[in-house]
């Protein structure tokens, strides 16, 4: 190519190149000026493509499973409910399914088709997704389950108990006082399958809780730990050294061994025992509840709705039939802090000897330390986070 030919063919690439340059930065300031625009977003977006076409979308699965009755949801909580139970796993972790899956195709896994109706009962209360998922996963969670040493804590109830409750309570604690009658009524409708385990857990914000974790342990030494039990909590506002001696009066006690026995070193072991034993558990406050090793978290779920159901379930999981109450339950709200006070001759005390048995089955602000709360709703009372 001769030199003159050869500079033709140059000014000509680069006349192209000049071209394609210009093209592309008129196109790019053409694209700013629409995405500075406020015309740019002032419609709504239509879901058509270029070509007039509608892009596919996957449509929310509406599922239906055997044995669960979702016909009172919303369409809105069907598709929700849904969602969950197609995409959680199945709780038995050799299952390694999805909870839909898992009902559908009958696993061996007992507790499916109770976890996808608790899903249905989550999403029927507006509980958020993650709200339903951890509630999930704290009810039905394998790993969500302890094991709890029992030893010689005060117990009631079934002496061959199939559900096992272990409480951290507080005997100064409003929650604390609004949880044990409701336990209480528990212990009474299914006293055949269920025993109560009582640990203490004096808070430090509460004046006179430890001499009142004493005063149960001396009084569990003369066989009295729960008429005395009941005493205190009905009486929260009376639990000063004198008020503690006028209901030991009342239980029967011998005052002067219950004196000796309560400053003893003795008890105050028991009852840093049962302190360090909550706080390697995690404790956050009282009340602490745990059921056959699983943690009834206060903030997951409500001791007036949820207690009885997770009972029921717990003892029809392991002994294959539909747990029924002895006694009907009191017309009162199992919530309230205004227990009866308890009769010196109620309630035999009676010592556990097995622990809790394993397998599947705090937070309220703390206001004045002994302000009852409003609501009936039990809320756990917060720790200050005192050592053992």
């Amino acid at each position: 190519m001769t030199p003159a030919r050869r500079a033709d063919a140059t000014g000509l690439g680069r006349q192209k190149a000049m071209a394609w340059a210009s093209a592309t930065i008129r196109r790019r300031i053409a694209a700013a000026v629409l995405v500075a625009s406020p015309l740019a977003l002032a419609a709504c977006q239509s879901q058509t493509t270029a070509k007039g076409e509608q892009p596919t979308a996957v449509a929310p699965k509406s599922v239906e499973l055997p044995g669960v009755d979702t016909s009172q949801l919303t369409a809105r909580e069907k598709e929700q409910w849904s969602a969950y139970v197609t995409e959680l796993l199945a709780p038995c972790s050799d299952q390694p399914v999805s909870l839909a899956q898992c009902v559908t195709d009958k696993r061996d896994c007992d507790t499916c088709v109770p976890a996808a109706k608790f899903l249905s009962n989550q999403v029927t209360k507006g509980k958020t997704r993650s709200q339903a998922e951890a509630a999930y996963r704290a009810r039905f969670s394998p790993d969500e389950v302890k094991e709890i040493d029992i030893g010689d804590s005060p117990s009631k109830g079934a002496s061959d108990p199939v559900v096992t409750i272990v409480e951290w309570a507080d005997f100064e604690c409003p929650f604390c006082g609004m949880a044990s009658p409701a336990l209480g009524k528990i212990v009474k409708q299914y006293g055949d399958k269920v025993r109560i385990v009582f640990k203490n857990y004096p808070l430090s914000s509460h004046e006179h809780s430890e001499e009142a974790a004493r005063a149960a342990v001396a009084a569990g030494m003369q066989g009295k730990f729960w008429q005395l039990h009941d005493l205190m909590f009905a009486n929260q506002q009376q639990l000063d050294e004198k008020g503690i001696e006028g209901l030991a009066k009342q239980v029967g006690l011998d005052l002067v061994k219950f004196k000796a026995d309560q400053k003893s070193e003795a008890v105050a072991d028991s009852v840093a025992a049962d302190r360090k034993q909550a706080e390697k558990l995690g404790l956050r406050g009282t009340p602490m509840i745990y059921i056959n090793g699983r943690y009834f978290d206060l903030e997951k779920f409500d001791l007036a709705e949820d207690l009885e159901p997770w009972i029921q379930l717990e003892a029809e999981l392991r002994t294959g039939r539909p747990a029924t109450a002895k006694v009907a339950a009191s017309s009162a709200p199992s919530g309230t802090s205004s227990a009866p006070v308890a009769s010196a001759a109620s309630d035999k005390p009676e010592q556990s000897e097995k622990p809790a048995p394993k397998g599947n089955r705090d937070e309220a602000k703390a206001g004045g330390a002994k302000d009852a709360p409003a609501a009936a709703t039990v809320r756990p009372h917060e720790s200050a986070g005192q050592g053992g």
